[in-house]
């Protein structure tokens, strides 16, 4: 006997990566929507589930899909854990909805359908024979009254019956059944990773009370009301080990350090440690977990950049030479991307034969800072060691602590950093440093939110790191840092700063065209004028309030561009599922003129009624406007403020009725 063919087609079950290579990616207590195409030949009728459970548990939960449009079916849950979850999806000919949907249209034509009710009376029947006792015996009782005269005249009554409904929708025909062949993966992750607010600070350039001093952890925790006053909620410090000593680089990144040079902190290791020792001036271990405790009553996060190399004079060099490729002439090959050197600075050989046991290594790296509390990396160069190595790095740290969050700093191509993304790191740097064009945005930014990439990559975005100050900011003064801040901070739910650089508008280069800085953070301890007239900080303020009090703004995947007619105004919103906040930003892109445009929403799309005038509140400027249905004008000034923030408000009345503020 050969089994019954199946005809239901399950198609494009997203979110998939890669086709379940890698998980999909989502926050703790972040609705995930499942979506599939499913159809069947005929006009028969569907059923479709989806099934999800956590990893590692044998029970699947299931959810009833709900069919949009063109054969598109849709259902979502919302994970409270965090780790991996697994989903699928399973369909069925729903039998008893397409009898009941057939028959009621021959009813309602007049015809008779006393042979369609021996059909349904043969379904309950049957699944009688699948329930439990009472339902068994209420579902053939309905049977019976099929096959009588009172239902051939009133066949209505049985085809509206609710409780016939129910019961046969608890023990439905599952003959027909086809289930989705792949399980998916989703990775939740902790809030923080979807959400956060990123400042990066030198601990040995925060000693305010003399230039002169070496900066130490006690220096950082005095700057701590400074940075939380801002609203940042992770303070990422660059590596806080040991600096070699041979080959260190002096100010501007000069071959040869003078006597009081510090060198660059990436110059990891010394005689006194490596990966997991605390350079001397910085503090001890002791003070540095003080300053994490401090920070976490600021509600800031210590985020520790983790650089996999070593300076000549790491412990590593004389203790596992194994680990680095020597030359011909019998030296450690030094960092290179011709034409630029890093003498300073030895990588690691991961193709050798002693793989294993550096991998090993550097897991216990990172094992050790989390031993210590920490639970927020940023990887230097991640996309110079191997892309798998991360994968099992990532994924062997993320079986005991699943709230760790990796940042990935991989300037590089395209797909190499989305590779990155669907092997585990949480965040990732963006190209947004470099896009300043009104379609250089909207394009880059629609592929990063509007296309499956929006699965696994998470855009972290700076407007400049000690690597990198733009030639934007380079040439648009105070406004050009007001913009780029605010774009950041609006475009994505996670952006960070390199200060107190950028909130005092450090704009000098140290060549022409280039993107260093002029006497770099990078090789001295700098001295700020935290309290500098010229200081952006209350707009960075003000910004970070604005994200803190505006759940649009806390997502990344809800972004909307929309059609202005100048090029230099850019115009995007976001809003939360249930509308109850509305964002509209617009920004002036050219930090040296006024310009103005006409721009006209989707209001109804947004769930504002189009029948009556509204008002728009610009949290920037606390300014309000009167909008309305159609086009509405906008004048934007980059020497007051070349970015409004608008907030649709509304009140309220009753679950599905709103005042609006007019």
């Amino acid at each position: 006997m050969t089994d019954i063919i199946k005809r239901v087609v399950i198609e494009n079950v997203t979110p998939s990566v890669d086709n379940g290579r890698f998980p999909a990616r989502r926050a703790v207590n972040e609705t995930v929507t499942i979506s599939a195409d499913i159809f069947v030949d005929g006009h028969d009728r569907l059923t479709a589930r989806l099934l999800y459970r956590r990893a590692g548990t044998d029970q699947w939960r299931q959810i009833p899909m709900q069919l949009l449009v063109n054969d598109l079916w849709q259902a979502a849950f919302i994970p409270h854990e965090l780790g991996i979850y697994e989903y699928t999806v399973t369909a069925w000919i729903d039998r008893f909805d397409t009898w009941r949907s057939q028959v009621s249209k021959k009813s309602a034509d007049g015809q008779n359908v006393s042979v369609e009710l021996m059909e349904g009376a043969r379904m309950a029947k049957e699944a009688a024979e699948r329930a439990k006792k009472e339902d068994a015996d209420q579902l053939n009782r309905l049977a019976e009254k099929l096959m009588s005269q009172e239902a051939a005249k009133q066949p209505d009554v049985f085809l509206k019956d609710t409780v016939f409904a129910g019961l046969m929708t608890r023990y439905p025909d599952l003959s027909s059944q086809v289930d989705y062949p792949k399980v998916l993966p989703v990775r939740i992750e902790p809030r923080k990773a979807l959400y956060s607010t990123w400042y990066e600070m030198f601990p040995r350039s925060c000693a305010d009370d003399d230039p002169t001093r070496h900066g130490t952890f006690k220096d950082c925790i005095n700057r701590l009301p400074y940075i939380a006053g801002m609203g940042f909620d992770v303070l990422y410090l660059p590596p806080i080990h040991p600096i070699g000593r041979s080959h260190r680089k002096g100010k501007n990144n000069t071959v040869t350090a003078g006597p009081g040079d510090p060198g660059s902190p990436w110059a990891i290791g010394a005689a006194e440690g490596g990966h997991t020792s605390i350079h001397s001036e910085l503090g001890t271990m002791e003070e540095f977990l003080q300053l994490k405790t401090k920070a976490k009553e600021y509600g800031i996060d210590i985020a520790l950049d983790i650089a996999f190399q070593c300076s000549p004079d790491h412990p590593y060099v004389t203790e596992h030479p194994e680990w680095f490729h020597w030359r011909e002439d019998g030296t450690v090959q030094y960092a290179e991307n011709p034409p630029k050197k890093y003498q300073d600075i030895y990588p690691f050989e991961f193709e050798s034969p002693h793989y294993e046991s550096l991998r090993q290594e550097l897991s216990d790296v990172i094992h050790f800072w989390i031993d210590k509390g920490i639970r927020i990396f940023r990887i230097d160069n991640p996309h110079t060691k191997p892309l798998r190595f991360w994968e099992w790095l990532i994924e062997d740290c993320k079986k005991l602590y699943p709230e760790t969050i990796f940042l990935a700093e991989a300037f590089t191509r395209p797909k190499t950093m989305y590779r990155l993304a669907k092997g585990g790191f949480t965040q990732s740097y963006t190209y947004f440093t470099w896009r300043n064009l009104k379609w250089e945005i909207e394009q880059y930014f629609e592929t990063l939110t509007q296309t499956g990439v929006k699965e696994f990559f998470w855009p972290n975005l700076w407007p400049n790191t000690p690597d990198i100050l733009p030639e934007f900011l380079q040439l648009g003064g105070r406004p050009a840092f007001v913009l780029r801040l605010m774009l950041a901070a609006t475009l994505s739910s996670s952006y960070g700063i390199y200060g107190p650089a950028f909130e005092l508008c450090v704009n000098q280069p140290l060549d022409p065209g280039g993107e260093e800085y002029m006497d770099s953070e990078k090789f001295e301890i700098a001295h700020w004028d935290l309290e500098a007239s010229h200081t952006i900080r209350p707009f960075i303020t003000r910004i970070n309030r604005i994200r803190r009090e505006n759940p649009a703004l806390q997502q990344t995947r809800n972004l909307i561009f929309h059609p202005v007619d100048k090029e230099e105004i850019l115009c995007f919103s976001k809003y939360t599922d249930d509308f109850s906040n509305i964002i509209f930003v617009a920004a002036n892109l050219d930090p040296h003129h006024t310009h103005s445009a006409w721009v006209q929403l989707p209001f109804e799309q947004m769930g504002v009624p189009v029948d009556k005038s509204f008002q728009m509140h610009d949290l920037v400027s606390d300014a309000r406007y009167l909008w309305h249905e159609g086009h509405n004008y906008l004048e934007i000034d980059p020497g007051v403020v070349p970015v409004q923030v608008f907030r649709i408000r509304r009140r309220m009345r009753s679950e599905n009725d709103f005042d609006y503020f007019m």
